[in-house]
């Protein structure tokens, strides 16, 4: 019994943290204001795309600016950081972090 309540443990752990997904939208043309901690976050998958060749998410995600950053959970938008007008990100990577953290704990 207690194997068994170990094994669901670490499934339903595991689930909760690949449900989130951070999206990092930006453009070869502003690849100076990248987020480049972006890669340093942890618990939960990382995308990057750029919007000028994939125009259909951006588009889809109706991103006005870039670099910007959005915390999906199973696919649902949840949280979404943009650039100021200078095309550079105010949020830092602690309060990305934080967000992510608080999102998969809300839904353990």
């Amino acid at each position: 019994m207690k194997r068994l309540l170990f094994i669901l443990l670490i499934f339903f752990s595991i689930s909760a943290f690949s449900q989130v997904t951070v999206a990092h939208y930006n453009a070869e043309w502003n690849k100076a204001n990248s987020v480049e901690w972006v890669d340093k976050l942890k618990d939960c998958d990382i995308s990057k795309v750029d919007i000028v060749k994939e125009p259909k998410l951006q588009q889809k995600h109706q991103i006005v600016v870039v670099p910007t950053i959005i915390i999906f959970l199973d696919g649902e938008e949840i949280k979404r950081y943009q650039a100021d007008v200078s095309f550079t990100m105010k949020a830092t990577k602690e309060e990305v972090q934080e967000k992510i953290e608080e999102i998969i704990m809300e839904n353990f």
